[in-house]
């Protein structure tokens, strides 16, 4: 067998799944479980970030990790529905903002600079993720949800 032959040849289950954890078979096309991995890889530091800059605007302002804790968890249980709608949204192009229009994300994260910023605490991240949503709205998409980003990181 040649090695071509060889590296286009599934990998054995039960090889895999002495490795533990679950498998998903992502295609056949070379680098696309690559690509899930980075983009699952940046939703996960990215989240991490948001969290320890929430922990250290929470200590600024006299609340401990482990008071914030709760509802950290409380705000990251909404996550997986928003996911989904997003991921409906960005799909079919459509980015509504009826429930929370991009201008009222741009207040809140104006609101989070504000007050890390007064803490010295760095606000570069949000304040990227603020440059955004401000771009989308100068580009008239002031009514669209904040998915519309997508569209500005990844104009296609």
């Amino acid at each position: 067998m040649s090695t071509a032959a060889r590296h286009r040849r599934p990998f054995d289950r039960p090889v895999l799944d002495t490795l533990g954890g679950t498998h998903t078979h992502l295609g056949a096309e070379i680098g696309r479980a690559a690509a899930y991995d980075i983009a699952l890889l940046d939703v996960f530091w990215t989240a991490m970030a948001g969290y320890a800059h929430a922990l250290a605007v929470a200590r600024a302002e006299g609340i401990s990790a482990q008071e914030l804790a709760p509802f950290a968890q409380g705000i990251a249980a909404i996550l997986p529905p928003l996911f989904g709608q997003g991921m409906e949204d960005v799909d079919e192009g459509r980015y509504p903002g009826d429930t929370n229009p991009i201008t009222s994300t741009v207040s809140t994260m104006a609101h989070i600079i504000h007050a890390s910023e007064g803490h010295g605490i760095d606000a570069s991240v949000m304040r990227a993720a603020e440059g955004l949503s401000r771009r989308a709205i100068g580009l008239g998409h002031d009514a669209d949800g904040f998915m519309r980003v997508v569209e500005i990181l990844n104009p296609r």
